[in-house]
């Protein structure tokens, strides 16, 4: 046997490994627990049977539950291979049998393995890249628990008070910080707007005043208690209190983020292009995995990235393109968020975003193709390792 395939169908607590030969035909097939000493074991096991020939690992997952096979696996220097769960759950279908069985996915991966040559190699990233993965996942997590509290908030307010919640924007710290001690229309016209101004100023409340007059002139547009009125007012101070929070620990986890990010070797470079700050260069770096080894061209990245329309030609129909069902959506949003702000502070991208809409292009179909360009900007920057500069109008002398 010149060469042997194993996939691995990862698991929280037991992943299932199974090697193949270059024929398909199984050689091992075998449940293992999530814990070294069962993964090293597989691991020798695998390798025995190889005696001396290549082996190629394929799983399903880069991170989370199967972590610590992957460092094994790295660190015994390794072959292994990305297999989306989304192409295992679709070329299962061209396999015999309807069952499922983690023996059966374990097999499809490594049999999809055996026969593509598409496929992403996992490789090891850098200590500070991994640390900012890590950073900016649990910063979008926050970030969606933020917005899921906020749209709570919303909802109960409005159920209440359906004026304030008009007049107030609950994303802002002074609103939030007003309805942590007023929530009801008669509270607050007890309040008057002197003295609630003078409570949100006590709390470093910014526009006071102005919050209080818009406060109090909704409290005197509804005069009617509704039913359960004290009830939902608690809930809203709790709901209100919960935001605080969350946005007090996102800022915290952003000057961890910013931290970490200026201490890796590309964050100059990355930081120096219009429209990506700190917590974008860190998602940037973290989704490429502190460098750009992997991509062979500007064209992968923006592949792997999803600003790069990929064609739907069938019969007669030819040129038609859409967009790509498989990227890194993060990646994305780093490149569409950050052309998005670079068209008001960067001339030389708004300069191109005005050309795209002269064209005849969409405002979006404009910024995603500013972010595909950046991707090639970007890429030439680091190639070069040197730093983006505006470059100023020429002028000429009369």
């Amino acid at each position: 046997m010149s060469r042997i395939w194993a996939g691995i169908d990862s698991g929280k607590g037991h992943h299932h490994g199974l090697a193949l030969d270059s024929d398909g035909k199984t050689l091992l097939s075998r449940r293992v627990a999530n814990d070294e000493p069962e993964l090293l074991k597989l691991i020798g096991d695998v390798l025995a049977l190889a005696d001396g020939d290549h082996v190629t690992w394929a799983i399903d997952m880069t991170g989370g539950e199967p972590a610590l096979l992957l460092a094994l696996l790295v660190s015994h220097g390794q072959e292994v291979l990305y297999i989306p769960g989304r192409l295992v759950n679709r070329a299962s279908d061209g396999y015999r049998g309807e069952g499922k069985t983690d023996a059966r996915d374990a097999y499809v991966i490594a049999d999809q393995a055996r026969m593509r040559r598409d496929l992403r190699p996992i490789r090891p990233g850098d200590e500070a890249a991994i640390g900012l993965k890590l950073l900016t996942g649990r910063r979008g997590d926050l970030v969606e628990d933020r917005t899921r509290s906020v749209n709570r908030l919303r909802g109960t307010l409005l159920s209440m008070f359906p004026a304030l919640e008009r007049a107030l924007d609950v994303t802002s710290t002074g609103p939030l910080k007003l309805l942590t001690g007023y929530q009801s229309p008669a509270a607050i016209r007890r309040a008057g707007i002197t003295r609630l101004a003078k409570w949100l100023a006590n709390r470093n409340v910014r526009n006071a005043r102005l919050l209080a007059e818009k406060a109090v002139e909704a409290a005197e547009r509804q005069h009617t208690a509704i039913p359960g009125e004290k009830t939902i007012a608690k809930l809203v101070h709790t709901l209100a209190q919960e935001v605080v929070t969350l946005n007090e620990q996102i800022s915290e986890i952003d000057k961890l983020i910013e931290g970490r990010f200026r201490e890796h070797e590309l964050a100059d470079i990355v930081q120096s292009v219009p429209g990506i700050g700190a917590v974008l260069g860190a998602e940037f770096l973290a989704a490429i995995g502190g460098s750009l080894d992997e991509f062979d061209s500007p064209d992968a990245l923006a592949a792997f990235a999803g600003v790069a329309p990929a064609p739907r030609d069938s019969g007669k129909v030819n040129g038609n393109l859409h967009r790509p069902n498989a990227y890194h959506r993060r990646l994305q949003r780093v490149f569409y968020t950050s052309a998005l702000v670079s068209v008001r502070c960067d001339p030389n991208s708004r300069k191109f975003y005005d050309r795209k809409r002269a064209e005849g292009k969409k405002h979006v179909q404009a910024v995603l193709a500013l972010a595909r360009r950046r991707v090639n900007v970007l890429w030439a920057l680091i190639r070069d390792r040197r730093c983006y500069h505006i470059t100023p109008p020429v002028t000429t002398t009369a």
